[in-house]
C-alpha cells in the first residue's frame, strides 16, 4: 500500500505531522526498506511529505532518541548502522534490565493484565501465520510490545523509557540480522514466560526471559541487507 494514501495533514499540527513521518520512516527502517548508512535528508523527507525542513526535522530527531537514525554534526541524519558489538550490548542490556522488570511485575500483575496479554499473544500469532513484508514488520512490532506491556505492569516509568529505545534498537537488529526460523520459537516463549508470571513464579519467568533473550540473539545473521532509496522505501511518488 502507498504509504502516501494513509498520511494527510490538513489542520494537523506541527508535531503531529512530525509523528507521522516518525512512524513512516521508522516503518521503512524496521522493514529492511531503508538500509542501515543510508541519507535521510531534511530537504528530501520534507519534499516528499509536503512539510517544512523544520517539521521533517522533528521527525529525524525523534527516530535520534529512539537509536534508530544517527545524526551526525555538518553531515546530516542516516539509517543507523548497528555493528555487531553494538547489537551484542543491546542484548546485554536487556539481560541486566528485564529480570528486574519480571520481578517487580509478578508483584504487580492482575488477572486483567492477564487477559491482555493473552489478547496481544493471539495478535502476534496472526502475524506470524501471515505473509509478506507488512506482516514480518508487524509480527516483529508485536513481539516487541509484548516486551513493553510487561515493562508498563511492572509501575517504573524510567525503565519503560530504557525498554522502549532497548526494543526500538533491537526490532532494527532482528529486522535486519534475524533469520525466519525464530518467530514461532520466540511466541512459544513469550507464552512461557506469561504462565508462569499468572503462576506467580518470578523466579522461572526470569530464567525463561533470560533463555528467550538468548535465543533472539543467537538468532542473528550480522550481514547488511541492500535497501532502496529513499522514495522508494516510502512508495511515495
Amino acid at each position: 500500500m502507498n504509504i502516501s494514501e494513509n498520511i494527510t495533514f490538513p489542520e494537523a499540527s506541527q508535531e503531529d505531522r512530525s509523528l507521522a513521518i516518525r512512524e513512516a520512516l521508522r516503518n521503512a527502517i524496521i522493514d529492511r526498506r531503508l538500509a542501515p548508512g543510508t541519507k535521510l535528508s531534511e530537504s528530501e523527507v520534507g519534499a516528499l511529505f509536503s512539510v517544512s525542513r523544520t517539521v521533517a526535522r522533528a521527525a529525524l530527531q525523534m527516530l535520534g532518541f529512539e537509536g534508530l537514525v544517527r545524526i551526525e554534526r555538518n553531515r546530516g541524519a542516516f539509517v543507523s548502522n548497528p555493528s555487531p558489538d553494538e547489537a551484542r550490548q543491546i542484548f546485554a542490556s536487556r539481560r541486566l534490565i528485564e529480570p528486574g522488570i519480571i520481578a517487580a511485575a509478578v508483584e504487580r500483575i492482575t488477572a486483567a493484565d492477564i487477559k491482555q496479554f493473552r489478547r496481544q499473544l493471539e495478535e502476534e500469532q496472526r502475524h506470524i501465520n501471515e505473509r509478506g513484508p507488512s506482516a514480518r514488520r508487524a509480527e516483529i512490532k508485536a513481539s516487541g510490545d509484548f516486551h513493553l506491556m510487561l515493562a508498563s505492569v511492572a509501575g517504573n516509568v524510567i525503565l519503560q523509557k530504557f525498554m522502549d529505545e532497548l526494543v526500538g534498537r533491537s526490532s532494527l537488529v532482528i529486522a535486519l540480522y534475524g533469520r525466519s526460523g525464530i518467530s514461532s520459537c520466540g511466541h512459544s516463549e513469550h507464552l512461557a514466560i506469561l504462565d508462569a508470571l499468572e503462576k506467580g513464579d518470578g523466579a522461572q519467568a526470569s530464567r525463561l526471559m533470560l533463555h528467550h533473550i538468548d535465543h533472539i540473539e543467537a538468532d542473528l545473521d550480522l550481514q547488511l541487507k541492500q535497501g532502496f532509496a529513499l522514495k522508494d522505501a516510502l512508495a511515495l511518488t
